[in-house]
């Protein structure tokens, strides 16, 4: 009788079991693999909830826009189902093989200049909308304010306001064609734009950020509206002056956040991402970007929100945005070349590397690798890093000495090719002290200083330090940073590795506007970050 009542519910387990597989609710559910950037964030959750209710698996990898152009280039080959960047600028350069499709803008911000409220007032620039990228040029050249920009081939905003400025001074309204790149005029022009630019990242948050804390060092930076409102609510916050936006009358730039489906032939996960599309339309999300200050086009409020649309600001909604038009893959590669190779201010570069005992073993072969990359030439092109003619980079190889420095001028392989077999050569030994090579970094900047020739680069220390530093010189340095007064404009980037103390290391990259870099995963791309910041 028991084996006819175990056959019985047999029976009824396996038949339940046809019928849940018959209903597909144990099918593997459908993953979405988005690269998007990490402006994004904040709708995440919203995403994730869209995709639960929906039965599927949304992956979102966040990767800085010029990182997605990169995964494109490996067309219908790469890992990902969808791109998000911050600009379509990326899409049209990265997917030359056009496997992007249905792509459609989720929210759009202009890219602005931010200047503080008290020089747009002293310029007469409140309340215009005629100031145009001539007006910006000669401000800054006059010294009427600290030109802050992010690198064109390493940021967005930096990107769009290159091309924006391209269609200025090419006095334009079409895409741009190779002879307007190609014209000595126009490139005269914007070599001695970019010559203003005081400070550079490569990180349009950063900068953002960056001005926020350390107002000594920043008054103007051009960016998104939706970073410089983002950057107003701080300064209010903690009492100071915030920042004017200027529209460019003439080369006005839109970061448009596209999102788009790489085709691979799947028609039921193209079917999703068109549903996911849509949702990123409702006003539930849309409310989300526009209290990021992103303008929408579905909010669920007809009426702007003035904490966040604040035209004490010169936030403009009703402003017409008529954005550049998007040249073709060629003319944005060639572009970013000439921005990378000829027109951006030139690099003046010290490279602090720690060959400490500490680093014995892997830490120091790590560095030598990611050195070696660095200097590769055909590894700097991929990242659009590559070096101009009038650069100077110092490798200071230091532990608690300082070992002989490797100089490279410009963009000379046969420098480069020698420098990394010096590199190579380097044995990790004794103790090690970041504040004394700190104080021959600065003093490899005292020839420019003493001569006049500072302002012409952009400066920059990068350290990268393995552990722990002896501290006796420690004071000595801050001493020597407030009596000299060109260390001021020189940024310290720092890049911990192994057991770095990195609020040993804070103190230094905030009192010179500079970074803090981790370089416990991957060395060599830490590294590639830390170059685009100059």
């Amino acid at each position: 009788m028991k084996t006819l009542e175990y056959v019985f519910v047999a029976l009824i387990v396996i038949l339940v079991g046809l019928l849940i597989l018959d209903s597909g609710v144990l099918e593997p559910r459908m993953v979405l693999r988005i690269a998007s950037d990490p402006e994004n964030r904040a709708v995440e959750p919203l995403i994730q909830d869209w995709a639960e209710e929906n039965d599927t698996d949304i992956e979102i990898t966040y990767r800085s826009s010029t990182a997605i152009t990169r995964e494109l280039a490996k067309g219908a080959g790469t890992d990902f189902d969808a791109v998000w960047p911050s600009s379509s600028l990326w899409i049209a350069l990265g997917d030359p093989q056009k496997v992007v499709q249905h792509e459609t803008s989720v929210s759009r911000s202009p890219v602005v200049l931010g200047l503080r409220t008290s020089i747009a007032k002293e310029l007469g620039w409140i309340g215009r909308t005629d100031v145009n990228v001539q007006d910006i040029h000669t401000a800054a050249k006059e010294g009427k304010f600290r030109l802050s920009v992010a690198s064109a081939t390493q940021s967005d905003s930096g990107a769009l306001a290159y091309f924006g400025f391209l269609h200025a001074l090419s006095n334009t309204s079409e895409a741009l064609t190779m002879e307007t790149l190609a014209d000595p005029a126009v490139r005269d022009e914007m070599r001695d734009l970019l010559a203003q630019v005081d400070r550079s990242a490569g990180d349009d948050d950063w900068l953002a950020q960056a001005l926020v804390d350390n107002s000594a060092a920043f008054d103007a930076m051009i960016n998104t509206e939706a970073l410089l409102i983002d950057a107003n609510h701080k300064l209010i916050a903690e009492g100071r002056e915030p920042l004017y936006a200027i529209y460019p009358a003439d080369g006005l730039a839109l970061a448009d956040s596209p999102i788009g489906y790489i085709s691979k032939g799947d028609g039921d996960k193209e079917t999703k991402f068109l549903e996911l599309r849509a949702f990123l339309s409702t006003p539930e999300v849309q409310d989300v970007l526009s209290g990021q200050g992103r303008r929408v086009v579905s909010a669920g409020s007809d009426t702007p929100d003035p904490t966040i649309w604040n035209p004490d600001w010169g936030i403009d909604l009703a402003r017409s945005l008529t954005p550049v038009q998007t040249p073709s893959s060629e003319i944005i590669a060639e572009a970013l070349r000439l921005y990378q190779t000829d027109l951006r201010k030139p690099s003046l570069t010290v490279w602090l590397l720690d060959v400490s005992g500490s680093t014995d073993g892997t830490p120091i072969q790590e560095i030598k690798d990611a050195v070696g990359a660095l200097l590769d030439p055909d590894a700097a092109a991929a990242r659009l890093l590559q070096p101009s003619p009038r650069d100077v980079t110092i490798l200071i190889p230091y532990n608690h000495n300082i070992l002989d420095p490797i100089v490279i001028a410009g963009d000379q392989t046969a420098e480069s090719e020698q420098a990394r077999r010096l590199i190579d050569t380097l044995q990790a030994d004794g103790g090690m002290d970041v504040f004394y090579a700190l104080y021959e970094g600065f003093e490899a900047f005292r020839p420019q200083a003493e001569d006049g020739t500072l302002a012409d680069f952009l400066p920059a220390i990068i350290a990268v330090i393995d552990g722990p530093s002896d501290t006796e010189t420690r004071t000595p340095l801050l001493a020597h940073m407030d009596q000299t007064p060109y260390t001021r404009d020189i940024p310290i980037h720092t890049i911990a590795m192994g057991d770095a103390d990195p609020d040993q290391l804070a103190q230094l990259t905030r009192l010179s506007a500079g970074r803090l870099f981790t370089g416990s995963t991957d060395l060599a791309e830490v590294l590639w970050a830390a170059r685009g910041y100059n």
